[in-house]
């Protein structure tokens, strides 16, 4: 199973004078992007700025990927030229034929998958059992824009992705980026949403969104000290009583051990 992040963080990869801060955004991952934030005349600027930030070693701690344009050849080829963990982030993944072909020019990456249509959601099952993958992820603003709907429609692509996720024994999905960059409260609002359904972490667009996506995904203290009890009292086998006096059982040793696995230095 790939890491959990509590949050990630875009930045244009013709945007070379914003590599550092995002760096140091906080964010526990960094996707450079050469798909919707570069304009087309500035793709293969883009792949060289990105190529040369990874070369001269100037990378930070915080995860990272690269979202590379939908079967384009020299983006995949591009990622392969960067250090081995680099994950490669892949657009309007529909079926595991789009999955093969990365592989096949971009062999031993991990892949996080985006479903972004109607397609993509029905068959989130089998792409998310493909061996290549290490992580779903949702692009809402495209699925909007092809399937319509409101938020019923969000919830049920969420959870599709989701079930299909742990059935495969992949983490939980972050949620996708919420466009409106300067509404944090309406930000809040559909992270506690998703949090809800079970999604963990979030994608930012802008460094202002990551301490409100930050703060809903944190356990508190006390859910900490609940983990670290439960685990304590399940590694005897059997039912356990807590000093709350909640009883407890080994069916409750996957929520522990997620609670602790959040804990995250970086966001």
């Amino acid at each position: 199973m790939t890491a959990r992040y509590r949050t990630g963080l875009y930045v244009p990869g013709d945007r070379p004078d914003r590599f550092r801060s995002a760096e140091d955004s906080g964010a526990g991952l960094v996707v450079f992007d050469l798909e919707d934030a570069v304009a087309p005349e500035r793709k293969s600027a883009a792949r060289d700025a990105v190529a040369e930030w990874f070369r001269d070693g100037r990378r930070g701690s915080a995860a990272a990927q690269v979202r590379v344009n939908a079967g384009d050849e020299e983006d995949l080829r591009a990622v392969c030229a960067l250090a081995p963990e680099v994950g490669i982030r892949l657009p309007k993944v529909e079926s595991t034929r789009d999955l093969d072909q990365a592989v096949a020019l971009a062999p031993g990456r991990p892949l996080i998958a985006l479903l972004e249509s109607a397609r993509g959601v029905v068959n989130a099952v089998e792409i998310a059992q493909h061996p290549a993958v290490v992580a779903l992820a949702l692009g809402e603003s495209d699925l909007r824009s092809e399937v319509g709907g409101g938020e019923a429609m969000i919830t049920h692509a969420r959870l599709s992705m989701l079930f299909a996720a742990r059935a495969a024994g992949l983490p939980a999905p972050m949620a996708s980026v919420y466009p409106a960059i300067r509404d944090l409260e309406g930000l809040a609002d559909d992270t506690r949403r998703a949090a809800d359904l079970g999604l963990f972490g979030r994608m930012a667009a802008h460094p202002l969104q990551l301490p409100v996506i930050d703060a809903v995904f944190a356990p508190t203290d006390a859910d900490v000290a609940w983990a670290r009890e439960v685990l304590s009292a399940v590694r005897r086998g059997g039912v356990a009583t807590l000093a709350s006096g909640e009883m407890v059982d080994p069916a409750m040793r996957g929520r522990a051990e997620r609670i602790l696995g959040s804990i995250e230095p970086r966001s």
